[in-house]
């Protein structure tokens, strides 16, 4: 039986590339999918050749307390109970010494990644049956310091604390929750990434990252929605409150 058969799934950040390979894995493995993200064309576009029986679109600000408990409301409407809340929307900010670090952007970092997760929660929970699941995608940055990133790696490693939080509260339901930290993948974020941090450090940040990568090399979405499924389904039944790192041992 496919793993996920029948079971309705919430993926904030639906339209990037990590949010798309999750989605695609889910429907092959039975899920019906609500992909959440800001913008419709964005959704669209994500969305050509998914059955439109298992997939709905819900343009959203995921740090909008109106418009999570919105989506979460409109996936309920369309498919029921939630079973899987991928929770995985973000965004990155910017890389510069603490003195010239902007206030703004710190703060719209935080907004999405650790606001938009605890929303996404606070909402869905309600909502979710018994024995479900939700994943959290932090990144190896929440398990690590780098001089410079200090909106993006707060944010991760806030949103580990969440998921201990969660973790707990919620093991009583036997709904697990855990974190997924990718390392660099190969997708549009990561060369944004690399971009910023290449100017900051003077030095060609993919190859940079590379060398940190004991297998040598960029991890793919695939890779890391592969990992995302393996907590999403009861593969990962007795598993709650961990940090998985997908990252070709860069945290070694």
């Amino acid at each position: 039986m496919p793993l996920l058969q029948n079971k309705t799934c919430i993926i904030t950040g639906g339209a990037g590339s990590l949010g798309l390979a999750a989605a695609k894995l889910f429907i092959e493995e039975g899920a019906r999918v609500v992909l959440v993200d800001l913008s419709q064309a964005s959704l669209e576009k994500a969305a050509e050749g998914l059955s439109e029986d298992q997939v709905e679109l819900i343009p959203a600000d995921v740090s909008s307390a109106a418009d999570a408990k919105s989506y979460v409301a409109r996936a309920v409407e369309r498919f029921g109970a939630i079973d899987v809340l991928f929770s995985n929307a973000g965004n990155f900010g910017t890389v510069a010494p603490i003195e010239d670090y902007p206030d703004d952007i710190f703060d719209q970092v935080q907004q999405v990644h650790v606001k938009g997760a605890f929303l996404a929660a606070k909402h869905a929970v309600p909502h979710m049956r018994d024995g479900g699941s939700i994943i959290i995608t932090s990144s190896v940055a929440g398990l690590r310091g780098d001089p410079g990133v200090y909106a993006y790696i707060t944010a991760k490693h806030a949103q580990v604390g969440l998921m201990r939080c969660l973790a707990k509260e919620l093991a009583p339901r036997n709904i697990r929750v855990n974190t997924i930290h990718p390392g660099p993948i190969d997708n549009g974020f990561q060369l944004a990434v690399e971009k910023g941090l290449g100017q900051a450090i003077g030095r060609d940040a993919n190859a940079f990252f590379n060398a940190m990568i004991p297998l040598g090399r960029h991890g793919t979405p695939a890779e890391v929605a592969r990992s995302v499924l393996y907590l999403a389904s009861d593969q990962s039944s007795f598993v709650t409150g961990t940090t998985l790192l997908v990252d070709g041992g860069m945290s070694v």
